[in-house]
């Protein structure tokens, strides 16, 4: 058996530089999209942002990419075209007039000594351990435990409480293990109470020996925490021999403990959304409005191509500038795609989920990627990408634009229903019931059938957890 060389025609996609580059920029956020767009500013000299309408039209990049080839250079205009839209404005003349006027107030008129130091106009949050330690040193100026206090308190998470082991900090700071428990017990008693407290049952009994209240507080704490989490309130009354109604009182003062010392210096912040889209209703039809004030507008700046044009370039120079403008066409031509498909998404999200637009998210319909891909003639794995982390304002509030795919539950009679709107219904029903007595998932299933949603009682738990919603054991109410 001889080798032989053999020729063989086939298709195949070749994932170019430009078709990885569209990709990308379609599955990236506003804020990710932003970002980009602020590195290619910086890197290509040929690209640049526009703040007025007038710049470069985004509609016509395709058919600038067109003519110019798949090996885009330059665009062949003629000088005549290049200089159209030049900037006729006398800045000349505006800068004398403006600087023969008296200057504006200004704090660089000012002498610095006038102004406030740098110091004073920061401002910094307190920390938990910065408020630690403050406590600390009014306590005690021995150095040992003040490094032992550094190092317990540079161990605290969020919550307040101690990550690390005694072993470990008495290992770091070259102690012994009781020192540390030592001013870890110290600690322990500072404000907030319970803070580097080593898991919850240590952070309450803290705060009940705090409170000096009855000594069956600490017992419950210490010996009953698993009834006491499933409110199992009878079986703590019988274990201690106590009445129902003390053991309640007993447990109203567990309640208003603080399980997480570390809350009120809690330095996360809130993430806010910027929508991609818009549905807006107008009159009787809802009207899809692309979010574009927080992307950057582009254009190709009017120099290099009249340098181009013109012949002014040459060699190595002329090379790397055809190259930049390439580049620039391609990213604007990916935003401009990128922005083309999530519009023609959501349009056709609109039309099938008209009546959720209409009437809000009880009325989702069943919908999945497949169905919008078939009307756009798209590929799924298009759909996807488009969907995921692009957020859509609508007259119910903003949503993920993978919230309008759902999976479909049958019902007995009608159409089926998505799962979303039955995840809603479940939360309607919870909000509704008899906090004294709360409904089972199985009283929830048969509820639902009721209203002929065909539904297993294990759905309705995993939709239940989806939803955030406790069992009906631990939502129950006895004050």
């Amino acid at each position: 058996m001889g080798l032989k060389q053999v020729m063989k025609q086939s298709l195949g996609m070749a994932m170019t530089p430009q078709l990885q580059q569209a990709i990308k920029i379609l599955q990236m956020s506003v804020m990710e999209l932003q970002t980009e767009i602020n590195n290619a500013l910086t890197e290509n000299p040929v690209l640049e942002e526009t703040q007025s309408e007038g710049g470069e039209d985004l509609a016509n990049i395709e058919a600038s990419m067109a003519d110019s080839g798949a090996e885009t250079t330059a665009p062949e205009n003629p000088p005549d075209q290049l200089t159209e839209g030049k900037d006729d404005f006398d800045w000349q003349n505006y800068i004398e007039q403006s600087t023969s006027s008296g200057p504006l107030p200004s704090t660089r008129n000012m002498n610095s000594d006038d102004l406030p130091s740098f110091e004073q106009i920061l401002t910094r949050s307190q920390t938990l351990a910065d408020h630690v330690m403050w406590q600390l040193r009014m306590v005690t100026e021995d150095d040992k435990e003040l490094d032992i206090g550094e190092e317990i308190a540079g161990n605290l998470n969020e919550d307040g409480y101690l990550v690390a082991l005694v072993e470990e900090i008495a290992a770091k700071v070259g102690g012994d293990v009781a020192d540390v428990e030592a001013v870890l017990f110290k600690i322990q008693r500072f404000d907030p109470p319970g803070v580097a407290a080593r898991n919850l049952q240590e952070c309450l009994l803290i705060q009940a020996e705090i409170l000096q209240e009855d000594d069956e507080l600490e017992i419950i704490i210490e010996k009953h925490m698993a009834e006491l989490e499933n409110k199992n309130y009878p079986a703590i009354a019988k274990a201690l021999d106590l009445s129902l109604e003390h053991v309640i009182e007993l447990c109203k003062v567990i309640h208003s403990m603080e399980p997480r010392p570390g809350r009120a210096f809690s330095s996360s912040e809130p993430q806010y959304i910027v929508p991609d889209i818009y549905v807006i209703k107008v009159a009787q039809d809802f009207k899809v409005v692309l979010n574009e004030d927080e992307i950057p507008r582009l254009r190709i700046s009017r120099q290099y191509q009249m340098q181009l044009a013109s012949g002014a370039l040459q060699g190595e120079t002329k090379t790397y500038v055809k190259d930049k403008l390439k580049g620039a066409l391609w990213l604007m031509k990916s935003i401009y795609q990128r922005q083309k498909t999530i519009y023609r998404v959501t349009e056709a999200i609109v039309r099938r989920q008209r009546d959720f637009f209409e009437r809000g998210p009880q009325f989702l319909r069943p919908m999945i990627l497949k169905d919008i891909a078939e009307e756009l003639t798209l590929h799924e794995s298009t759909i996807s990408r488009v969907t995921t982390n692009k957020f859509v304002h609508t007259p119910h509030g903003i949503f993920e634009l993978k919230y309008f795919f759902n999976s479909a539950i049958s019902r007995t009679d009608g159409e089926d229903m998505a799962s979303e709107s039955v995840k809603q219904k479940i939360k309607e029903l919870v909000s509704k019931e008899d906090a004294k007595s709360p409904l089972s998932d199985q009283q929830l299933a048969d509820m639902l059938s009721e209203t002929n949603i065909k539904i297993a009682r294990r759905t309705v738990a995993k939709y239940r957890e989806g939803l955030g919603i406790l069992p009906s054991n631990k939502r129950k109410q006895y004050f």
